[in-house]
């Protein structure tokens, strides 16, 4: 089993940028839940370029265990409103075929959602995930966060409509983590 001290987040490095190739231009990398057709294979470059894929809005980071580049973790912030100025991030997570089932989905999202209650007042984080997915549902869980219901034909993936369940943290769940 990965633990924490193994796993790391770190900004990409221009170099890293391959690792993102992968994911855009390989149907077998991000696997048959993250697949969701061809898209602009220079996006996450220009969006280096521009911020080094480290937004105010959303951003991405690289999942790493020492040397070796496991897959990244991404994060966007949802609004709850005009009116009450709150609002929460919503995050994700896709590592190469070679890394999944090892534990280090559950460290890396983990230390993804410890990451975003210390730089920002969010008081909730939260994932979603293909209900067929039951390798992230686990990983989910085992992160610490709770499934909250399942988002009906919420997306669309390869010729039809799929649903999503829905799991959160929230910031006082991780105050008893000795590193939050």
């Amino acid at each position: 089993m990965t633990t924490e001290d193994e796993v790391r987040l770190r900004p990409f490095a221009e170099d890293d940028l391959d690792v993102l190739d992968r994911f855009r231009t390989d149907p077998e990398v991000p696997g048959p839940f993250q697949w969701f057709g061809w898209a602009d294979p220079e996006a996450w470059r220009r969006q280096w370029a521009e911020d080094r894929l480290l937004g105010g809005e959303q951003g991405k980071l690289l999942v790493v265990r020492g040397e070796e580049r496991l897959g990244f973790v991404s994060w966007r912030r949802i609004d709850g409103g005009p009116v009450t100025h709150s609002f929460f991030w919503n995050i994700g997570i896709v590592l190469m075929p070679e890394a999944r089932g090892r534990g280090a989905g559950a460290v890396a999202q983990r230390l993804l959602a410890r990451y975003l209650f210390a730089h920002s007042p969010a008081a909730r984080v939260e994932a979603d995930t293909e209900v067929d997915n039951t390798a992230e549902r686990r990983s989910l869980e085992r992160a610490g966060f709770t499934q909250e219901g399942v988002l009906r034909r919420s997306f669309f993936r390869d010729g039809r409509w799929r649903d999503a369940v829905v799991y959160s943290i929230l910031r006082e769940e991780l105050d008893g983590d000795s590193e939050s």
